[in-house]
């Protein structure tokens, strides 16, 4: 992995979803930033994105949130990744997804989207799937639900907040071991 690391959380903007269960990836990276004592974001409108930026382990660490909705982060991570000319390898994109468990995680590289819009938007736009994902899980106990769109667009109920809140801190954790240890690691620790 090359000295910068581009770590981009997807969600939607807007204080209206900011708990919704689909902005699991702007909560995890709020977390990382949080732990780590990085900088406030701050709106780069060139880069439709809020950014924060620090070192972590002796490397540059950025932290982005698109601000493009959901379905458009493929526009924004281009265009970051562009601005700071990174290579796709050294980017890790963390989302919510249904088809994990609630507070399961998954570290996955070069996979398909699975049909979550935003992954497939970043795959479109860089025109490869070679880059590192953080799965983290929202599929409630009785199973997947019928109407996703409208499901991933509801806040976390009370009980699931708690279980939000430990997957948040695995994730940092998970982050935080690759950086330092590389992917491999991480991924032989967290993807159980």
């Amino acid at each position: 992995m090359s000295s910068m690391i581009l770590i981009v959380g997807l969600g939607n903007p807007g204080k209206k979803l900011q708990k919704t269960r689909h902005n699991l990836g702007f909560q995890a990276v709020d977390e990382f930033k949080r732990k780590n004592n990085l900088p406030d974001f701050r709106l780069k409108k060139k880069l439709n994105s809020l950014i924060t930026e620090g070192k972590f382990d002796n490397r540059k660490v950025i932290l982005a949130k698109p601000q493009t909705f959901m379905n458009n982060s493929g526009f924004a991570v281009k265009s970051l990744i562009h601005f700071y000319k990174i290579k796709p390898q050294n980017v890790v994109v963390i989302h919510d997804d249904i088809d994990l468990p609630l507070g399961k995680i998954k570290i996955v590289k070069n996979r398909g989207s699975a049909g979550h819009k935003g992954v497939e938007s970043i795959i479109g736009a860089l025109r490869t799937k070679d880059f590192v994902r953080f799965r983290l899980g929202i599929q409630p106990k009785n199973g997947k639900p019928k109407k996703v769109e409208n499901f991933v667009l509801q806040n976390f109920s009370k009980k699931e907040e708690k279980i939000i809140k430990k997957i948040l801190k695995t994730g940092r954790e998970a982050l935080e071991i690759m950086i330092r240890e590389g992917l491999e690691k991480a991924m032989i620790q967290y993807n159980r």
